[in-house]
């Protein structure tokens, strides 16, 4: 994924103002390229987990592979180093192709990683490119 600076700052603003608790909402890509970050509310506000709403959630049907768009989902953990927990990799099962991205804010400095999950439970993480050039 390549993603501007300002829209990598959107998702780290968002889970320090939401901090202790746990952030959620989604990054929109084109083709890699992040074009969009919205912020949802958090279902259950908790230090330890996060959910996102039905109506929420409806949004990833508007994804379509066929025009290159895709979508991540994104939240933080508050406690802990930004790695899919269990409560993640079993969630993920339900939205196979769906990235995710975590921001840890445990640390002094936010530290964003992302991550496929797959439906049997493998995790992989994936590059995230902060580029000025994937603003244009």
């Amino acid at each position: 994924m390549r993603i501007a600076p300002d829209l990598l700052q959107q998702i780290v603003d968002h889970a320090l103002r939401d901090a202790p608790n746990e952030c959620c909402g989604f990054v929109w890509l084109r083709d890699g390229v992040a074009e969009e970050v919205v912020a949802v509310e958090n279902q259950t506000p908790s230090p330890f987990r996060f959910e996102i709403g039905p109506s929420d959630l409806l949004l990833l049907g508007d994804v379509d592979d066929e025009d290159g768009r895709a979508a991540i989902i994104y939240h933080s953990h508050t406690r802990s180093e930004p790695r899919p927990s269990q409560t993640d990799i079993n969630f993920a099962r339900n939205w196979p192709g769906v990235e995710w991205l975590i921001v840890g804010t445990a640390g002094e400095t936010p530290e964003v990683r992302n991550w496929r999950i797959d439906p049997d439970g493998t995790v992989a993480e994936t590059e995230v490119h902060v580029d000025d050039a994937a603003a244009a």
